[in-house]
C-alpha cells in the first residue's frame, strides 16, 4: 500500500495544516502498518516556475528540436503523474493564501495536465481514488462572515481533483487559524478552539477511511 503525501505550506514548523494532515496519516498507517508513504512537499521544495510553460511548448515542438528545458519539464510532468498513479491514496494539505489556492499547488496541477495521461480526453486521472485535501484558512469564510465567497482556493481543488481527475474526495477543513497571531481577532478564542478540535476530529475519521477505502480498492 502506498499513500502520496503533497504538502504545501511555506512554513517549516507550527503549520495548520501539517498538523491535520499528520493526523490523517496517523490514522492511514495505523491501518496499515509499513506501509510506504511517498512525500513531495511543493511549499519548502517548489517546482520549477518554469516548467510548466516548458512542458506545454514541448507538445508542440518535434523531438527532435526539443530544449533541454522542454525534455526535462516533460520528465518531471511524467514523474509526477506516475506518483498519482502509483498511489492507492491521495493525501493533499493545502492552505488558503492570498483567498486563492497556493501558487505552488497550481504549478503542480498544471505540470500534470501537460502529460497525455492527464490531458484533454484521458481517462480521469484518480478515477475511484479515495483523496483527502485538508485545507485551512486563517480567518472565518462562512455563511454569513464578512469574508464569504473570499475562498478561492477550496473550489477550485475540488473541481480539479473530484469533477476533471475523478477520485473519492473527502475535505477536512479548519477556520480561524490566525487566531492568537492576529490581536484583531481575539474574542474568537473560544470558537477556533472549538474549530480547531472539530477538524482534528474530523482527520481522525478521514484518516480511518482513507485507509479503508485504500484497502478495498
Amino acid at each position: 500500500m502506498t499513500l502520496l503525501r503533497i504538502d504545501a505550506s511555506i512554513r517549516t514548523s507550527g503549520s495548520a495544516s501539517r498538523e491535520i494532515a499528520d493526523t490523517v496519516e496517523s490514522e492511514w498507517i495505523s491501518a496499515h502498518p509499513g506501509a510506504r508513504v511517498v512525500r513531495r512537499h511543493l511549499g519548502t521544495e517548489p517546482l520549477p516556475s518554469a516548467a510548466w510553460a516548458d512542458a506545454v511548448s514541448a507538445s508542440w515542438t518535434p523531438e527532435s528540436d526539443r530544449t533541454p528545458e522542454q525534455l526535462s519539464s516533460q520528465a518531471l510532468a511524467a514523474a509526477l503523474v506516475d506518483e498519482l498513479q502509483a498511489a492507492d491514496a491521495v493525501l493533499l494539505a493545502v492552505p488558503l493564501y492570498n483567498f486563492g489556492v497556493s501558487q505552488h499547488v497550481k504549478t503542480w496541477i498544471d505540470l500534470v495536465i501537460t502529460d497525455p495521461r492527464a490531458g484533454a480526453g484521458a481517462a480521469p486521472l484518480l478515477a475511484g481514488k479515495p483523496v483527502v485535501l485538508a485545507t485551512v484558512r486563517g480567518g472565518a469564510y462562512g455563511a454569513g462572515t464578512p469574508r464569504e465567497g473570499w475562498d478561492h482556493s477550496t473550489s477550485y481543488l475540488r473541481r480539479i481533483l473530484a469533477d476533471v481527475w475523478g477520485a473519492e474526495l473527502t475535505i477536512v477543513e479548519r477556520e480561524f487559524t490566525l487566531v492568537g497571531v492576529v490581536p484583531a481577532l481575539d474574542e474568537f478564542t473560544a470558537l477556533a478552539a472549538d474549530l480547531h478540535a472539530s477538524a482534528l476530529s474530523a482527520a481522525r475519521a478521514a484518516g480511518r477511511a482513507l485507509g479503508r477505502a485504500a484497502a478495498a480498492a
